[in-house]
């Protein structure tokens, strides 16, 4: 047996040995957790019945007494026997509403588990026809929000699970001042203890405070009533309304998102059109139920233990999107007096969002629920972008005019390469004779290698750089990445018209199809058509001249000129039409400038040009790179002829 195999055989051991001990170990934590479990369901049916026992001969002590006790008297006992006295009062009993709100934000509250159950943001309004578009936008059904924290308390010998959503807490006067409103609300646990929530509304006009709620947490006098236990549970859920005119757009944006402590990025469960889930056992700094354009946002800035998070995406016209929920936990000890959470409630607007801090003032990357792109994407969005959308918005109303200046900046930002590339590619149409001249020279597969050295060596000479033409797609490329990823996500164009198309965050539709065609859909995107014929245009002239010069591009014509713009128009039929808007700009404008610089570029002057480089570059001496190269050429046409000569005998 040799080395190779004996190591091969101890690897793959210790891998087995490994993968067991891994296995025994999960296995001995799930009996462990199973253990737990079973025993805490034993516990919980032995008090249950040692409470019905309680209560039987309670009323039948009564019964020989001749007093007749009902059904709802019995049920009344068994709450107190279990919850206790305090605890079985704030049970049941019709919910009070409290609404607060400010210039931005209303919020609704009820005692019902003293959470919020509803939130509306009064500067946004749900999608509708132009003139229909007035109703505002809702973060979710208040008929499936809920918000609950359950911890154990003592009950006599027996610990108590309270569960706070199914208590109605007790409504303090709402305090006012002029900049923020509190309301606070008790559930009362035991004498002169209480479960305290407190809410805070803010009325000053400032991005950073405009859509929050502040929710405080206070523990009052429940040390002593507290069963022993390592944390406090909280179960957050809602189902969000369908907010704009595409389901499938906004559905693809639609997901939860959570960030842990000190990441400067965040993490999200991605889009499924069914179902998905996670499981985070490590802290996490904030969850957030988010949407296209607008967030639900959890903060606790002492960090949660653990999350598991879900959603279940609705169907298509139910007027939903997803309904989402989060486990958590918060830790506990009996020294913990409180804490200290905060609600966002508001639009993923970048110019707000990243204005949040913590009560340190670092950033929570709140900003990251904006999907601008990563790397190098996402900065042209933070640093170009954005910076110029915020400065026209100043001095231009119409968002139509903004992304024409926007293209027009990337155009002339990009113009000197772009003039480089078209002469590259003038320069290589003007020395097609001498081209010709080696590929009858070099007819042989054989030569393939010196037909390409002299091809090099006579760019070398002219003044030529082969990757010349490829400098402004490699610019350009970021570039209209980044807007695909800016557009839809941009909140700044949602409700904004332009021409035909009365939003341009979604979709123009010139004509409704009474039939759903697949991977193409049931409207006429009238921007995307455009889009795809500038594009076929653009692609038909830029291949007639590169073509020309390059006459390997010739086997490409079907793939750049007629698949391309066909595939966006599936591609882009329910995007943004402010996104097949630029783009359509985009290849109108790249025309023009070709056009332009053909004006400026005469074939004879660069002729001209090529000589002087020619005798300029006769005695030059050959770069490094250049040298490397020729020297890997002649390595490889060495190796083709050992090769030969093998195959010959």
């Amino acid at each position: 047996m040799d080395k190779k195999s004996i190591i091969g055989i101890v690897l793959t051991s210790l891998i087995f040995v490994g993968f067991a001990v891994y296995t025994s170990h999960q296995q001995k934590e799930y009996q462990q957790k199973l253990q737990e479990y079973n025993a805490y369901v034993a516990q919980q049916a032995q008090q249950e019945a040692e409470l019905q026992a309680t209560v039987d001969a309670a009323t039948a002590q009564q019964a020989e007494r001749g007093e007749s006790v009902s059904d709802a008297e019995r049920e009344q006992l068994l709450t107190v026997a279990r919850y206790g006295a305090t605890l079985a009062e704030s049970r049941g009993g019709e919910a009070q509403l409290v609404t607060l709100e400010n210039d931005y934000l209303k919020v609704d509250f009820s005692s019902m588990g003293g959470q919020i159950i509803g939130a509306e943001l009064k500067e946004y309004t749900r999608y509708a026809p132009k003139d229909e578009r007035n109703e505002p936008v809702k973060m979710f059904d208040p008929e499936t929000a809920k918000f609950d924290m359950s911890f154990f308390v003592k009950n006599g010998t027996n610990n108590v699970k309270v569960n706070t959503a199914e208590y109605n807490f007790e409504v303090l006067p709402v305090e006012k001042s002029d900049s923020l409103q509190r309301l606070t609300m008790r559930l009362p646990v035991g004498e002169g203890a209480y479960y305290v929530y407190e809410y805070t509304l803010y009325n000053e006009s400032a991005p950073s405070r405009d859509y929050m709620v502040d929710f405080k947490v206070r523990l009052e006098n429940m040390a002593p009533l507290m069963a022993k236990q390592s944390s406090i549970g909280i179960d957050w859920s809602n189902r969000s309304y369908q907010n704009e005119r595409g389901f499938k757009n906004e559905n693809m944006y639609t997901t939860i998102a959570y960030r842990l402590p000190g990441d400067s990025s965040i993490e999200e469960l991605g889009m499924s059109e069914e179902s998905k889930s996670d499981e985070v056992s490590s802290s996490v700094n904030w969850v957030a139920f988010k949407q296209q354009f607008f967030s639900s946002v959890f903060i606790a800035p002492d960090c949660v233990t653990y999350a598991n998070m879900e959603f279940e995406t609705a169907k298509p016209g139910s007027g939903y999107i997803k309904d989402f929920s989060a486990e958590m936990a918060v830790a506990y000890d009996p020294e913990v007096k409180g804490y200290d959470f905060s609600f966002y409630f508001g639009p993923n607007k970048y110019a707000v969002l990243k204005k949040i801090t913590d009560e340190n003032g670092d950033k929570i990357a709140l900003e990251r629920l904006i999907p601008l792109g990563w790397g190098i994407f996402g900065w042209v969005n933070r640093w170009f972008v954005i910076p110029v959308f915020d400065f026209l918005r100043q001095f231009i109303p119409s968002f139509g005019i903004i992304i024409l200046i926007l293209a027009l900046l990337v155009r002339l930002i990009i113009f000197p390469l772009t003039y480089k590339s078209y002469l590259s590619t003038a320069k290589i149409r003007v020395i097609q004779p001498e081209i010709a001249a080696l590929n009858e020279k070099y007819p042989r597969q054989e030569d393939a290698m010196k037909k390409q050295q002299a091809t090099m060596e006579l760019y070398k000479k002219a003044g030529i750089n082969p990757m010349g033409g490829c400098l402004p797609m490699l610019i350009q490329m970021p570039i209209l990445i980044a807007m695909f990823r800016f557009f839809p996500a941009s909140i700044e164009l949602r409700g904004q018209s332009f021409l035909w198309a009365d939003d341009l965050s979604s979709y123009d539709s010139v004509l409704n199809l009474p039939f759903n065609i697949p991977f193409y859909g049931d409207h006429v995107s009238l921007f995307c058509l455009l889009m795809a014929i500038a594009l076929f245009v653009f692609s038909y002239i830029n291949y007639n001249q590169s073509s020309a010069s390059q006459p390997q591009m010739a086997g490409m014509k079907f793939m750049m000129v007629y698949m391309m713009p066909l595939m966006m128009i599936f591609w882009f039929n329910d995007y943004s039409s402010g996104l097949n808007y630029y783009y359509f700009l985009s290849s109108l404008l790249s025309m023009a400038q070709t056009f332009l610089i053909r004006t400026m570029v005469d074939d004879n002057k660069v002729h001209a040009m090529i000589q002087a480089n020619a005798k300029k570059n006769t005695q030059g001496k050959k770069s490094r790179f250049q040298q490397r190269y020729e020297e890997l050429m002649r390595q490889q046409e060495e190796l083709q002829k050992q090769q030969a000569k093998g195959k010959r005998k």
